[in-house]
């Protein structure tokens, strides 16, 4: 479990208190965070022991606890600070360059300004060594129910509202950012293809249709259909060559 804050919590957090820590069962997100993490915690158990890792946007710190003693791990959250989290910003982040072996950035960049996205883009780039990995996740604008919604009202459906995700983007245009870092996109996973009604009925029911959920993201893993989208990336061993 997270240490407690060293300060007091800002932002979501001071709103609702540690949410990824004490999980609400009708959080409609949950599957979809349980997944995320079963991926993500699939390329950190492959990692060499004591190899560097930054989980960037980290919250409350749930896998930098988890992996503290294996990985020399740390966290950094402009919104929550304990002693294994660091309170900073993706735009100034505070190690030498190529410190790290790997990187995380875990539904993050889409609570950033479309201006910031791509500066913060290039601190993660520039802090993980070359040759090294960034797992980059975030909500996908053109998921297929919003696709559909699209061409019924002329309108995408917004991941959440403008206030919580102001820089909310199709994947693709993520996937854009990247490559314009340098980055080499190497895989991309999907998670949660929205299917009209049956992604409504899931969200209402987040715990009793998680099987449905896991059943959807086998079969349609789509990430261009995707509610999520989880980018391998890889920083080029040689400079300039993406």
């Amino acid at each position: 479990m997270p240490t407690s804050p060293t300060a007091a919590p800002t932002g979501e957090y001071a709103a609702r208190g540690d949410y990824h820590v004490a999980l609400d069962p009708h959080w409609d997100y949950l599957p979809t965070y349980l997944a995320k993490l079963k991926i993500v915690r699939g390329y950190l158990d492959r990692l060499a022991p004591a190899s560097r890792v930054l989980d960037a946007g980290c919250g409350e710190g749930v896998l930098v606890e988890q992996y503290a003693g294996r990985l020399a791990i740390e966290g950094l959250d402009a919104n929550y600070e304990s002693p294994r989290v660091r309170r900073g910003s993706l735009l100034a982040l505070p190690w030498t360059d190529g410190h790290f072996d790997m990187v995380l950035c875990l539904d993050v960049l889409e609570h950033l300004q479309y201006a910031e996205q791509g500066p913060a883009i290039a601190e993660l780039a520039r802090v993980v060594r070359p040759g090294g990995t960034i797992l980059v996740s975030v909500p996908n604008l053109a998921h297929l129910q919003s696709r559909v919604h699209l061409a019924l009202t002329g309108r995408l459906i917004r991941t959440a509202s403008e206030l919580k995700h102001p820089g909310d983007r199709p994947a693709a245009e993520y996937q854009a950012l990247f490559r314009a870092a340098r980055l080499v996109v190497e895989r991309r996973h999907g998670i949660f293809p929205t299917i009209p009604i049956v992604t409504a009925a899931i969200r209402r029911r987040p715990v009793r249709l998680a099987w449905l959920h896991r059943l959807l993201t086998a079969a349609l893993p789509v990430p261009g259909w995707c509610f999520l989208n989880i980018f391998v990336l890889r920083r080029p061993a040689t400079p300039g060559r993406a």
